[in-house]
């Protein structure tokens, strides 16, 4: 089960946009600026499993937030917003901090009912093509664990580098650093036998492209050097969760073996 903030644990930090919450759209106001004469603007009451409530507004026209207007009621999962203190005047909460959407801030409309690990996965082979916009922006994927490196020498740096394939032997490389390195260290020795399939919720793609520069001129040469990597501490992962993506995902790996295909074997060792 994901870890969710409570919104009566906000506090101010201005470095601090690691926060990650499971709330209910209480209401939604629109609003226009008429300083900027810009809008329609949006600003949504949240309110969380406790009864705690905040108010959250959004000044740009993301595309990740066209349409939750129209969700009066619906239960979303936020990440990366920033929380500023609020202003003296009308209110449509207590509280004394609201949330702040940015351009980089996720939201996901989900089902609280069955408070299952909601993902929305990304194929491993088409993270290559992903564009530079999409990059940005923190992925879910899972895949088949089949090669580790520990790096646990400098204790101020601790890696743990793996890679996971899928179904079609598309291949990319991860690394969980601090604390997620000790975690998916031990996680992984606690997993007994067979395939072990790792879900990663919110990872950064990381693209070293290398370059050569040659007076004012800059030349590309080689592939993107692409890996996913843990990023603000928002980053998670679990082993093999009971999930209809994972049932559907070992399924699409029997099926793709043609040692299946030719001895029959019903399920991974």
């Amino acid at each position: 089960m994901t870890y969710y903030n409570k919104l009566s644990e906000v506090s101010y930090n201005p470095k601090v946009r690691a926060w990650r919450f499971r709330v209910e759209i209480h209401r939604i106001y629109r609003f226009y600026s008429y300083v900027t004469n810009s809008g329609p603007f949006y600003t949504y009451v949240l309110e969380d499993e406790d009864g705690s409530k905040m108010e959250m507004t959004v000044y740009g026209d993301y595309d990740r937030f066209r349409g939750l207007e129209n969700e009066e009621g619906s239960w979303v999962e936020i990440f990366l917003v920033e929380v500023e203190s609020s202003y003296p005047g009308f209110q449509a909460t207590n509280s004394r901090f609201k949330l702040t959407a940015k351009r980089d801030t996720q939201v996901r409309i989900i089902d609280p009912l069955n408070n299952r690990f909601f993902m929305d996965f990304k194929n491993i082979h088409a993270i290559s093509h992903m564009s530079h916009r999409e990059q940005n922006y923190p992925i879910d994927t899972m895949g088949v664990v089949f090669n580790t490196e520990a790096h646990f020498d400098d204790p101020a740096r601790p890696r743990m580098v793996f890679y996971i394939r899928d179904n079609i032997d598309s291949q990319i490389k991860c690394v969980a650093t601090g604390e997620q390195a000790y975690a998916f260290r031990d996680g992984l020795e606690n997993m007994r036998g067979g395939q072990v399939i790792v879900d990663l919720k919110m990872w950064r793609v990381w693209n070293k492209t290398f370059t050569k520069i040659i007076y004012i001129y800059t030349y590309y040469f080689g592939p993107p050097d692409l890996w996913l990597e843990t990023e603000c501490g928002i980053s998670d992962f679990r082993f093999n969760p009971r999930l209809s993506e994972v049932v559907d995902f070992r399924q699409s790996l029997l099926n793709s073996d043609p040692y299946v295909h030719k001895y029959g074997v019903e399920d991974l060792v």
